[in-house]
């Protein structure tokens, strides 16, 4: 990560006001649920714009990535981006009949758990003073978050199938190419597993190696 100050202070506002704009996603979507009684239906029409906003300016760490300010590069941030920005974006934002899915609540509530443990955790790293527990949060929550808004973002495109079919959705754009939105759609749901598995496996790689070091450090500052 580059030292200059500027960078840190830019990296530290960028890593706080996403942590904060997903903070006040997932309060929106969790007051939705107590005023409905209900988890499906009112997710999106509670947090669906700001997540939509947000998630399309993550495309700022795919950035960040390539011109080397932060150590992630841009390839993995750059397909984090894209398979979440398409889903919210291209199919939950035009698709009406899988906004009150219950299966996108669940996804939507993943992201945004998600995301208010990994932006603060980039936040305070800026600073040097990330805590232990946090570190421990992020290279561990993971492994039950992500699963869960994988099997989430999987069903709702399933779902979205049938209507991606009828309406020939994109039909436009896609007449250049010898192929459908609806066959694009199909191969997405058939790749996708494979490509979230290698980044999910990556995490696994980092946990071991992120860990270790915080915990090193956790030991010297108690003995200091």
């Amino acid at each position: 990560m580059s030292s200059s100050p500027f960078v840190k202070s830019y990296l530290f506002a960028y890593n706080f006001l996403q942590a904060s704009s997903w903070t006040i996603s997932l309060l929106g979507i969790v007051s939705s649920v107590l005023s409905n009684r209900k988890i499906n239906g009112g997710a999106y029409s509670a947090a669906g714009y700001l997540i939509s906003v947000i998630q399309a300016a993550a495309v700022l760490e795919v950035l960040h990535g390539a011109i080397g300010i932060v150590p992630s590069g841009f390839l993995s941030p750059l397909m984090q981006w894209s398979g979440r920005t398409h889903f919210i974006l291209a199919i939950v934002g035009e698709i009406n009949e899988v906004q009150d899915s219950p299966w996108l609540a669940i996804t939507l509530v993943a992201w945004c758990i998600g995301e208010m443990i990994r932006y603060p955790h980039y936040a305070l790293t800026c600073l040097g003073r990330c805590p232990y527990w946090l570190t421990y949060l992020r290279y561990t929550g993971f492994i039950i978050i992500y699963p869960t808004g994988l099997a989430g973002e999987l069903l709702i495109m399933y779902k979205a199938l049938p209507h991606v079919k009828e309406r020939n959705l994109y039909a436009n754009f896609f007449s250049v190419f010898p192929f459908s939105y609806y066959q694009f759609l199909w191969a997405v749901l058939l790749v996708y597993p494979f490509l979230w598995l290698k980044l999910y496996l990556q995490l696994f790689k980092q946990r071991k190696s992120k860990l270790g070091k915080a915990e090193k450090h956790h030991g010297k500052r108690k003995k200091m």
